[in-house]
């Protein structure tokens, strides 16, 4: 079976295009039944997330170009286009490829933790949609091992680097102290959490959470000492708020500019510092137009990132050098799946031989043979029956000049002249 795998990444392409590539809950359920039932792949694992969306499948034969167009298709974007934003790999480079994803070597921010979750969820998902087998079940827990091993062994994670914290800096650039601002979250996962924390780390003056489950914006903003709202509360909080950060998994814009206009009215044209960090993108791109609104998308917050990245650059070549010893593991691990169905033909062999002359020599001491005499027939018998083809195949190698599969056999049987 090969190992391919192919996608999108902020590398490669702009937020415009993965949102359209993007897979919500419900769609990468469905996405995974459909690529099997279709036997497009045997196995098939689909890590979507802000920065990329990818597919790590398992086939039998090259359905690649198949693939790419299904992916296509699946979201309606002309295949010509996606083409030009897409990276493909194939065996060993697909390997690497996840390997550095999970160590997180291939992130907007090197080093940062939240991927490593995100493809055990992915992994989960296709699990329990049975979409994975021996090849990624290996693969993906592979990667789990080799991510720890990463953290455990390099200062890959030391420095507080996020999309969260580069976020909150920008802000700090823009209106130096925080503490008489006023913030707004949108959403209550993972990336807003870590916003609030750097937040609260920088003495904000106060926050309000907005999530569409109101029992879990209370839980994240009691811990802050924040006040919590729902999705729909958030045009009459808007003009009390400096800071917006939004990150949710809605396929619809949260914030229109219509909202945005009303609140800088309300506000005297006080300015508002906006970070959409969503892939589709909570507020509509053209608020960013607007006076006194200072609107960032995920990918505007390279410049800040990368001045956070230089201390985890040595950490960063540590991890490789792990990595390819790791790779290298595993390509040994899948080269001999390769042999498994030979091995099983040679033990079956050897144990046909094995009971059909255990059987006979029982039957001799029945009949009142010596033990010794017993003995002796069978080591004898047993090892002209093993050894008669393996001898016969390397006569007529070297009759034929095949060097090749003499020299092997030296190899496998461990023999040398001293032998």
């Amino acid at each position: 079976m090969q190992l391919f795998a192919f996608g999108v990444n902020h590398n490669t392409a702009p937020v415009s295009i993965r949102e359209q590539v993007n897979f919500s809950s419900e769609q990468l359920k469905h996405a995974l039944r459909d690529l099997v039932e279709r036997d497009l792949v045997d196995e098939v694992i689909i890590l979507s997330t802000c920065n990329r969306t990818e597919l790590y499948c398992g086939i039998e034969n090259d359905t690649t170009q198949i693939l790419i167009n299904w992916l296509s298709d699946y979201h309606q974007i002309p295949s010509q286009q996606l083409k030009t934003y897409l990276y493909t790999y194939h065996q060993i480079d697909a390997v690497r490829h996840l390997f550095r994803v999970a160590c997180s070597l291939d992130s907007m921010i090197v080093g940062e933790p939240q991927i490593l979750g995100q493809i055990k969820s992915a992994y989960n998902v296709a699990r329990e949609q049975g979409t994975t087998n021996r090849l990624l079940n290996k693969l993906f827990e592979h990667s789990f091992s080799v991510a720890k091993q990463v953290r455990t062994d390099t200062a890959i994670g030391s420095s507080p680097v996020s999309v969260a914290f580069a976020a909150v800096r920008l802000a700090q650039q823009i209106f130096g102290d925080l503490t008489g601002y006023t913030a707004l979250l949108i959403g209550a996962g993972e990336t807003i959490e870590l916003a609030a924390r750097h937040l609260h780390e920088n003495h904000l003056g106060r926050l309000i959470v907005a999530n569409r489950t109101i029992e879990r914006a209370r839980q994240l903003a009691m811990e802050f000492a924040g006040y919590a709202i729902t999705l729909g509360e958030i045009p009459v909080h808007l003009a009390e708020v400096d800071i917006v950060i939004s990150s949710t998994a809605s396929s619809t814009l949260i914030l229109t500019s219509a909202d945005v206009k009303e609140a800088i009215n309300i506000r005297k044209h006080r300015p508002i510092f906006m970070v959409d960090i969503a892939v589709p993108r909570d507020i509509d791109p053209t608020v960013g137009d607007l006076d006194d609104i200072y609107l960032y998308s995920v990918d505007d917050l390279n410049e800040v990132i990368q001045d956070n990245l230089r201390s985890r650059e040595q950490a960063a070549l540590k991890a490789e050098e792990i990595i390819d010893t790791q790779v290298a593991h595993f390509i040994g691990w899948l080269n001999s799946l390769d042999v498994v169905e030979t091995i099983c033909m040679l033990r079956d062999h050897a144990q046909e031989a094995r009971h059909l002359l255990g059987e006979k020599a029982k039957r001799m001491i029945d009949n009142g043979k010596s033990p010794y005499e017993v003995i002796d027939y069978l080591a004898h018998t047993l090892t002209n029956t093993l050894m008669h083809e393996p001898c016969v195949q390397l006569r007529q190698a070297g009759y034929n000049g095949h060097d090749e599969l003499v020299t092997a056999a030296r190899q496998l049987f461990q023999l040398t002249d001293d032998n």
